[in-house]
Parts: structure tokens; C-alpha cells; sequence
């Protein structure tokens, strides 16, 4: 057996393990957590942390040696990824306290659930684990690494709407939501709190100001939305070449 197809054969059954566990415990697990710490919030990390653990021992078994803070990308700086994000986005807190009223009641632990929590795991799980491992570990190009993290990435996603069109849009939209986050992720030096970030605040933003119901939003919420991509594209360049750095995703991995 090769070390090539052994490494994918346990890469892709850890996953498979940690999806079902995912599919059947989670909410039981959640459940369970609320009803005994009476928090709805406190349930949902409980609830990721343990169906994270099919992917640490995944983790284990391919690469021993490795540090998990490593291969999850989490060592690097916090208060860096934090500063290009909130600048990053700034664009979007801006237009959106223009153009939309603030929602006049928020339930924080729900804000909570689905920005802080929601980044955090979701990131660890789909840019760091099944899109990071494959870019960084095998010799999977940029594209051959994203595919199936983004396609479940938004699939995760399509539970927002019941509307053919919308999740058409949804799909679309968390799909090359996906894309970039990796994009940036492996740009800026592997470091997932840049994706982290970014994630939150644009979160934060679509639940703080009435956007949209989902995802798939409207003119300006899109609008402003891209003009922070934009932005963050043009910060990270910067960045690079300031730094004279190369890029990571080149036309030579890009497949």
C-alpha cells in the first residue's frame, strides 16, 4: 500500500466517521449539554468539541509527529488575523449603518451560536481540516483540495430556505464563500484566524443589521459584502509583496 493512498484511505474514513457522528449525536449531545448547564450556547460548543474528536484522532494516526495546534492552524497570531479582519470588513459595518436598522432584538446567545461558535468550528473543520490537511500534507493542488470542503460547506448551508431559487443562491454563494476563506487562509501564512475572523465579523454584521433572512441577501447586503472582499484581497497583496513573500496559490498548484 502506498503512503499516498493510505494517507487519503484514513483521511477520508476519519471523516466519514466524524459526518455521522456529526449527522446522529450532535443534537442528542446538545440537548443533553443544555439541559444540564442551561445554556443553549455552552450546548453548542460542548456539542462541536466532542464530534470534533473522530477528526483529532484522524489527525493522530496520519501525522504523530505534528503539533494538533499545527495542523489546525491555531498557533499562529490571533491579534493579527483579528486586525485584517476587522479592517477587512469595515466596508460592510459601514454601508449596512447606512442603508438598514439595527435588529431591534437580539437573542446573544443565539448571536453568539452563530458567530463566534459558528466561525470558530466551521473553520477548524472545513479550512483547516478538510481543505488545509489536503493542500498542505498531500500534493493536491489548490483547486483538487477545495472541492470537497466547498461543496459541503454549502451544503450545510441550504437548510436556510425552502425556495428553489434562494438555494440555488445559497449554494453558490457559501460555495465561493468557501473558496475565498481558503484563499486567504493559506495566503496569509496559514494563519485560520484570518478566516476566523473574517467569518465572524461578516456574521456579526448580517445579524446585527435586519440584512436578510439568509445567506443568499440582497443588493446592498451583497454589495457591501463584496466591497470587504475586495478589500481584504487587496490588503492581503499588499501585505505580500510588502513582506516579499511569495504567493501559495500559484498557476503550478492551482490543479
Amino acid at each position: 500500500m502506498s503512503k499516498s493512498f493510505r494517507f487519503f484511505s484514513i483521511f477520508i474514513l476519519g471523516f466519514l466517521i466524524y459526518y455521522f457522528f456529526d449527522l446522529f449525536f450532535f443534537k442528542n449531545i446538545q440537548n443533553f449539554s443544555k439541559e444540564h448547564f442551561h445554556s443553549k450556547a455552552l450546548a453548542h460548543i460542548i456539542a462541536y468539541s466532542i464530534t470534533l474528536i473522530p477528526l483529532i484522532i484522524t489527525l493522530k494516526i496520519l501525522l504523530p509527529k505534528n503539533n494538533m495546534l499545527d495542523l489546525f492552524s491555531l498557533d499562529k497570531s490571533i491579534l493579527k488575523g483579528f486586525i485584517f479582519a476587522f479592517i477587512g470588513t469595515l466596508p460592510m459595518v459601514i454601508g449596512y449603518l447606512i442603508h438598514f436598522k439595527i435588529t431591534p432584538k437580539l437573542n446573544f446567545e443565539s448571536l453568539f451560536i452563530n458567530t463566534v461558535s459558528s466561525a470558530f468550528f466551521e473553520e477548524i473543520i472545513f479550512r483547516a481540516f478538510l481543505i488545509g490537511i489536503l493542500f498542505r500534507f498531500t500534493k493536491l493542488g489548490f483547486l483538487g483540495s477545495i472541492i470537497l470542503g466547498s461543496l459541503l460547506f454549502a451544503q450545510v448551508h441550504l437548510y436556510q430556505s425552502p425556495n428553489p431559487t434562494e438555494l440555488i443562491e445559497i449554494f453558490a454563494i457559501t460555495f465561493l464563500g468557501s473558496v475565498f476563506f481558503a484563499w486567504i487562509y493559506f495566503e496569509f501564512e496559514f494563519n485560520i484566524w484570518i478566516a476566523m475572523f473574517v467569518h465572524f465579523f461578516m456574521n456579526l454584521y448580517w445579524e446585527i443589521f435586519n440584512v436578510s433572512e439568509n445567506v443568499s441577501g440582497n443588493t446592498f447586503g451583497n454589495l457591501y459584502k463584496l466591497f470587504s472582499l475586495i478589500l481584504i484581497v487587496i490588503m492581503i497583496v499588499y501585505y505580500k509583496r510588502t513582506k516579499k513573500q511569495p504567493f501559495s496559490i500559484t498557476r503550478k498548484n492551482l490543479l
